[in-house]
């Protein structure tokens, strides 16, 4: 299947837009790392915590960040996530005056300053990260209202939980809508070590700020690695310049991408990392293709100059490029607009990733290829240009 057929488009003689597009988007980025919003580490690099919080009603955020401040904690992210019915917050708390003996230190102040009408001497069953089966369990166990064997209690227990979560999502509104569904003796148990509050905490993330630190450091590690590893492939496959030409385009990629991070102030987190570690390679994929097809166009044209025969190549691959480009980014987009705020960071990575991976490989490789050609020829007149040959290196004499 095919979009195009014979193109002769000259995107060779468009290069000087491609680079003013590229020096936008780059300055802009670089600008924004440098002077406005950073570069936005999520908590997994710069050390926090996250806490998931399902409301039964709907979340009154302003209220929520005054009860945090209340509590001294000034620079929590509020954050709503999933579908608006389900009620949920994500809130993320920086540690960096916390040890590393006391990482629990700042969750446990979130879900204090949440609690506005605790109850004394009992605990919130509604949150699921802590009131798990051993607590329910050990409760009626202890408090043993049916006179049985600790096996009807592990009945109970799950009864109980399974009520919570599976039918009303994590959180219930009283104890009482329990009765009906566990014996009454069990639900007067339950209301001596439970109430149930307006909120439920579904689970929580906590990472030193050793740790992240560390991270931080693997993070750079791994896409600094992986770009030299692929110069040497390309090195070797094809030739110097066509490796440097690559990994030029996918600094640029990356560069860009973290730029439209830094821009719109999303955060950056592991997830993230993953989706630009997936750019590279699939940024580089799509360059290979077009070195491959000049590979072979540069033994059949031989008198045609390389601008020309880079700019066939191009037009040759288009339709490949535009077909396994466009699925992906159409997949991506998807994940974009429907996967939800967890998947969020990762998927507007891909997005932007398709795209300037995509524009990269033709705007920015090929052209560079064809400029350190002309500039070498010029220094030393007429010559041979690198042919790219798959494990051995030799040229062969084309038209400047």
């Amino acid at each position: 299947m095919e979009f195009f057929r014979n193109t002769n488009i000259d995107f060779l003689g468009k290069k000087w837009y491609f680079l003013s597009f590229s020096l936008v988007f780059s300055v802009a980025g670089i600008l924004s790392m440098m002077f406005w919003h950073g570069i936005p580490l999520g908590v997994d690099f710069r050390g926090g915590t996250l806490v998931f919080v399902k409301f039964i009603d709907a979340p009154d955020t302003s209220a929520m960040r005054s009860d945090l401040d209340k509590a001294g904690l000034h620079n929590a992210v509020i954050q709503r996530y999933g579908a608006a019915s389900e009620n949920e917050v994500v809130i993320k708390l920086d540690l960096k005056e916390t040890s590393e003996a006391d990482l629990d230190k700042g969750k446990n102040q979130i879900i204090s300053a949440l609690e506005t009408n605790p109850v004394q001497g009992k605990q919130n069953i509604n949150n699921s990260d802590r009131i798990g089966f051993a607590a329910v369990r050990g409760a009626l166990a202890f408090r043993d209202p049916m006179h049985a064997e600790p096996a009807e209690y592990d009945r109970q227990a799950r009864r109980v939980l399974d009520f919570r979560d599976k039918e009303h999502g994590g959180v219930i509104r009283s104890l009482d809508q329990l009765k009906g569904v566990v014996p009454d003796p069990v639900v007067e148990a339950l209301k001596a070590d439970f109430y149930a509050g307006n909120f439920g905490v579904r689970g929580g993330d906590v990472v030193g700020p050793q740790v992240g630190g560390q991270l931080r450091k693997q993070a750079s590690l791994a896409v600094g690695f992986s770009l030299i590893a692929m110069l040497v492939y390309l090195w070797f496959r094809f030739e110097l310049i066509y490796g440097v030409a690559a990994v030029v385009a996918v600094f640029h990629d990356t560069l860009i991408t973290v730029g439209a991070f830094s821009l719109t102030n999303q955060e950056i987190t592991l997830t993230v990392i993953a989706a630009i570690l997936t750019l590279v390679g699939y940024s580089m994929n799509d360059t290979i293709v077009v070195f491959d097809r000049i590979r072979e166009n540069v033994k059949l044209m031989r008198r045609e100059s390389l601008s020309e025969i880079v700019n066939k190549s191009i037009n040759q691959t288009l339709s490949r490029t535009i077909l396994t480009s466009g699925l992906t980014f159409l997949t991506v987009l998807s994940l974009y607009l429907f996967g939800g705020e967890v998947l969020h960071g990762f998927s507007f990575a891909l997005v932007v990733g398709i795209i300037i991976g995509t524009y990269s490989s033709i705007a920015v490789a090929a052209p560079m290829l064809v400029a350190y050609t002309e500039w070498r020829s010029s220094r030393s007149g007429r010559g041979a240009i690198p042919l790219p040959t798959s494990g051995a290196k030799g040229k062969v004499r084309v038209k400047v």
